[in-house]
């Protein structure tokens, strides 16, 4: 008597879950936990509007800052990640080793260290500044995961594809666009999806060079008014907010491309 394993896909990442209505309980606890969060960060800034509504008020640049900085890095790292992933599956030696060199020296160095490496040691030879520096490095960190993702959804793609794309006149490059990674951008959505929330958190990581996100102007208040314990819920209860309202956003973006497969 012969036993089939049924296949399951291990989704695990650094991000928020993604809620899908498929998965109740994780449906339910994000709701909870979103709606959770507005409710209580609102009933702080009602009941006592000293210091957080002051905190509320002080943080938006915060913010800001903070989404300048995920965006331009994740569409920084995807433009990486593409380039090392299609460098990853090329035959071409020189290419292929290339990439892999990259994607393991920078997956085993922290990415705390890389923008240090970026905005100080780099910084004696360029002067870059601050925020750039930041992006670049995330950027550089991110595209590494980013180039085994899209690597990972380029071969999850029958070969089969390619061999019918080559039978009606394609050569390997129009295969490649055409063909091939219309179909493996519906794979790799979802861990890119989990790429950008972990991202989003990691942007955290900057205000140590002194951009001013939402952590580092969460700081700065708290330096000048000492309230600690209330400035760092009220930034722990944002993050959550976003990351959650993205990951939701990432989840209805799944179902969709799901449904048209």
């Amino acid at each position: 008597m012969s036993i089939e394993a049924k296949k399951q896909i291990i989704d695990v990442g650094d991000g928020a879950a993604i809620p899908r209505k498929s998965d109740r309980g994780l449906f339910t606890a994000w709701r909870i936990a979103f709606f959770g969060a507005i409710g209580t960060i609102s009933y702080l800034a009602y009941s006592k509007p000293d210091p957080y509504l002051e905190i509320l008020k002080f943080v938006p640049d915060g913010i800001a800052v903070t989404f300048q900085v995920t965006l331009g890095a994740i569409v920084l790292a995807i433009v990486i990640g593409l380039i090392t992933g299609l460098g990853r599956i090329s035959k071409n030696r020189f290419f292929n080793g290339v990439a892999s060199l990259y994607v393991e020296i920078i997956r085993g160095i922290p990415l705390l260290v890389q923008i240090f490496y970026i905005y100080y040691a780099l910084g004696n030879i360029v002067k870059v500044p601050a925020i750039l520096s930041a992006i670049i490095a995330m950027a550089v960190c991110y595209g590494a995961y980013m180039g085994e993702v899209v690597r990972a959804g380029i071969e999850s793609i029958a070969k089969g594809q390619r061999e019918a794309a080559l039978s009606l006149g394609m050569n390997g490059r129009q295969a490649m666009i055409h063909v091939i990674l219309p179909q493996a951008v519906k794979v790799i959505l979802p861990p890119v999806g989990n790429e950008f929330i972990a991202l989003l958190k990691d942007s955290s990581l900057v205000s140590i060079i002194a951009v001013a996100d939402l952590l580092r102007r969460g700081r700065e208040y708290a330096s000048e008014s000492f309230t600690y314990f209330e400035t760092y819920t009220v930034i722990a209860l944002i993050y959550l907010i976003i990351t959650l309202f993205f990951s939701k956003i990432i989840g209805v973006m799944e179902e969709r491309v799901s449904v048209n497969k």
